[in-house]
């Protein structure tokens, strides 16, 4: 998991990226390619 300062370029990088709030932090989850997994906050 990366972790990043803009999560913008990380939702663009496949179709099942999504961006998810979890307890106060952004996290990118994409269940097709779990590479893609990031972390903002």
């Amino acid at each position: 998991m990366k972790i990043l300062s803009s999560l913008k370029s990380a939702k663009k990088r496949s179709k099942d990226c999504r961006v998810v709030r979890r307890k106060g932090r952004l996290y990118v989850i994409c269940k097709s390619n779990p590479r893609f997994k990031a972390r903002q906050g």
